[in-house]
């Protein structure tokens, strides 16, 4: 049934003051605009709603009826409107962030716990994806802002993005490897050990095939995993020589060792990435623009 909203706004307030004078001045309307509003719902709906007299008006058992299904949806409105203004004054609202595991853990922690102590009442909702994926969440518009691994080759025009961080992959191995410490390693030689990596689906691993590729080497990694941590879990334990951004080794893991390798690799980011198409929350805004700033 196509009925106005507005004609259930109007017969919401006639029927909760029990007054037309009342609900008029309520709404900001004339006296008789409430009562052809009603006039138009009841003939919309085919039934009375309200018994009007001189001195009072009462609602039907039909308005009776209505009332209560129109009631709870007023509130719901109203909440939903309330929460909208909270969030724009960061009283409110919510947070939605995209990021993988190690983003999370190793750069993020500090960002989420100052602004979670700033803004106690903006909810937080974090969803932890690899820096692909990530971008496919933020172009749905399931998530306000992506924090991932630069460059990407998803990360497309209509996504804006500003880089708060630098670091660099390297190649680490435990004891088990030890001859390579405190001397130049080529990546063909690393061939010849088993290559412990990130699944396919990862910027990370995108990056290892194309450093391979641009020096005509081919890359078979032994092992592929989705955790950069467990990486460093397998390499300790010997089963192979992993890469992985600097910034997510522990500084007291002596069990590994970094290994320098003869050719030289690039530095990558981190860059923080929302979408042009959709509207930014202030949550949004204020949180991006702490991102690289803080703990500069």
């Amino acid at each position: 049934m196509d009925v106005n909203y507005e004609l259930y706004k109007v017969f919401y307030y006639v029927a909760s003051l029990l007054s037309f004078s009342e609900a008029s001045h309520r709404l900001f309307i004339s006296q008789s605009a409430v009562s052809q509003s009603v006039k138009l719902l009841e003939k919309k709906l085919n039934c009375t709603l309200f018994v009007r007299s001189t001195k009072k008006v009462q609602l039907t058992p039909e308005g009776e009826i209505l009332l209560r299904y129109i009631e709870p949806a007023m509130n719901m409105i109203k909440r939903g409107e309330a929460q909208l203004m909270e969030a724009d004054s960061l009283n409110g609202g919510q947070l939605r962030i995209g990021a993988s595991d190690t983003i999370c853990r190793y750069y993020l922690i500090p960002y989420l716990n100052w602004f979670h102590k700033e803004y106690p009442n903006v909810h937080i909702n974090v969803t932890n994806q690899t820096s692909i994926r990530c971008v496919e969440l933020l172009d749905n518009g399931q998530v306000d802002l992506i924090v991932v691994n630069y460059p990407n080759s998803v990360l497309m025009n209509e996504n804006r993005y500003k880089i708060v961080k630098e670091f660099q992959d390297v190649f680490v191995a435990g004891e088990k490897y030890s001859e390579l410490k405190n001397r130049q390693v080529s990546l063909k030689e690393l061939q010849n050990y088993p290559i412990l990596m990130l699944d396919r689906k990862s910027t990370t691993s995108e990056y290892l095939y194309m450093i391979f590729q641009k020096h005509q080497l081919e890359l078979i990694p032994e092992i592929e995993i989705s955790s950069n941590d467990l990486l460093l879990d397998l390499a300790r334990i010997g089963l192979g020589i992993t890469f992985v951004p600097d910034y997510c080794i522990p500084k007291d893991r002596e069990d590994l060792f970094k290994l320098e390798t003869k050719e030289t690799i690039r530095k990558r980011q981190l860059a923080v990435a929302y979408n042009e198409k959709l509207p930014l929350s202030q949550a949004a805004e204020c949180f991006m623009a702490a991102l690289g700033e803080l703990y500069a």
